[in-house]
């Protein structure tokens, strides 16, 4: 029950955001029209007894949309801030940590191969095969790390095989496997797959470990 009521919660925050971002945009498209507003009533004469105020109102409607558009830029990061903390509170009950498993994905030079995808299997299930984008696998190579998969393990030995594919040396297709037995105590368990090059063989190197 709680998780659904999060999820509700979650879809209201979406929901808010993408209407404060409507108004937001409607904002912005008034705005600019302002300036010329008030200009153009600088411009033209002022008729004898008219109130002073009258000619100032132009310049007091575009001081509302700045106001306007600051209330909606201001609740605008509230609703986003408001989506993350849930999110995360979501992510916290679905993987408590004492049975928290999480598998990520480091890049290290990345002269030797360049990756297209990775597969996992845990105790020989399949619980994730994620395509890489070349925007996501430039962001390996600045030193990025890629959660592929966080889920539940219960407390014991299990084994965890990955296989990576791409293009290797010379451009030709490659596709490794790497795998760890590991055992899952109290507590979270974070692993790492790295790839890395071994420059005196000139081939790129797999290897999965532990986070301590």
């Amino acid at each position: 029950m709680a998780i659904t009521s999060i999820r509700v919660l979650l879809a209201r925050a979406a929901l808010g955001c993408a209407l404060l971002l409507a108004v937001a945009g409607s904002g912005w498209a008034q705005t600019p029209a302002a300036p010329a507003a008030a200009s153009a009533a600088s411009a033209a004469p002022v008729p004898a007894g008219a109130s002073a105020d009258a000619a100032a109102s132009p310049a007091v409607a575009a001081g509302d949309f700045k106001s306007l558009d600051g209330d909606v830029q201001g609740l605008k990061r509230e609703v986003l801030d408001l989506n993350r903390d849930l999110f995360l509170l979501e992510e916290e009950l679905l993987f408590p940590a004492n049975t928290q498993v999480a598998v990520f994905v480091s890049l290290d030079v990345g002269t030797f191969f360049e990756l297209d995808s990775v597969q996992l299997k845990l105790d020989s299930k399949e619980v994730a095969n994620y395509l890489y984008t070349d925007r996501e696998v430039e962001a390996l190579n600045r030193g990025g790390v890629h959660r592929v998969f966080i889920g539940n393990l219960k407390t014991g030995k299990h084994e965890l095989v990955a296989f990576f594919t791409g293009k290797g040396p010379h451009e030709r297709d490659y596709k490794r496997g790497a795998n760890l037995n590991f055992e899952k105590g109290v507590g979270a368990k974070y692993l790492e797959l790295k790839i890395s090059d071994r420059q005196s063989a000139q081939q790129p190197v797999f290897t999965i470990k532990e986070w301590e």
